[in-house]
């Protein structure tokens, strides 16, 4: 185990609960059609991605739902239901960031797209204030789990890989992560975030 100069955390299922479903049901209600049709067909396919890294706007990227997913909705009502992805703060993790910002800088690496981060930087703004800095997909123009997305982060935190802990959902992020030299936990909920931070406060 390395000493740790900084903490990453994912935002999306780490320090914000969020849920798909709700996203399908609410286009479901729109279109008039069963949501289980929508969860089918939907995929993080590659114009999702292309949308994360900033190549797609929110437009052109409801153009391709419109069409991967067979709904006649209109841009505004695709932006209804993708706003509805949110669900609140995690519970348990403010109690836990408030005690990690006193002892390691901290940062968000968060693959979002623009639209979701007009909605979450606005309404959990409080959640967010004991982070240095928030590094999101599009902004960086390179997402996770690409070793490039970490190694521009890393960079500018000014810290090397293996002196960062880096905490996510994602069992293929966290990968991702650690093969570019991070330590990084998977994150199922507030005890593991707990339990990956112990050893660097000293606790058994």
């Amino acid at each position: 185990m390395n000493p740790v100069d900084a903490l990453v955390f994912d935002l999306g299922g780490v320090i914000i609960d969020i849920d798909f479903e709700r996203v399908f049901a609410r286009w479901a209600e729109l279109a008039r059609c069963d949501p289980a049709a929508i969860r089918s067909r939907f995929s993080q396919d590659a114009a999702y991605e292309e949308h994360e890294r900033g190549e797609l706007d929110a437009r052109g990227y409801f153009a391709c739902l419109r069409r991967s997913l067979g709904l006649s909705l209109t841009d505004e009502q695709f932006a209804d239901g993708w706003a509805q992805i949110f669900i609140g703060e995690t519970s348990g993790m403010a109690a836990l960031v408030r005690r990690a910002a006193a002892r390691w800088p901290l940062y968000v690496f968060t693959n979002s797209n623009a639209a979701h981060q007009a909605i979450w930087s606005q309404r959990y703004a409080p959640a967010l204030e004991p982070f240095r800095r928030i590094f999101v997909s599009s902004e960086l123009g390179q997402r996770k789990p690409e070793p490039a997305a970490f190694q521009a982060v890393a960079a500018a935190i000014g810290v090397p890989p293996r002196r960062i802990l880096f905490f996510d959902d994602s069992p293929v992020n966290v990968e991702g992560a650690r093969s570019t030299g991070l330590q990084a936990i998977q994150v199922r909920g507030p005890d593991d975030v707990a339990a990956g931070l112990k050893p660097h406060l000293g606790l058994s």
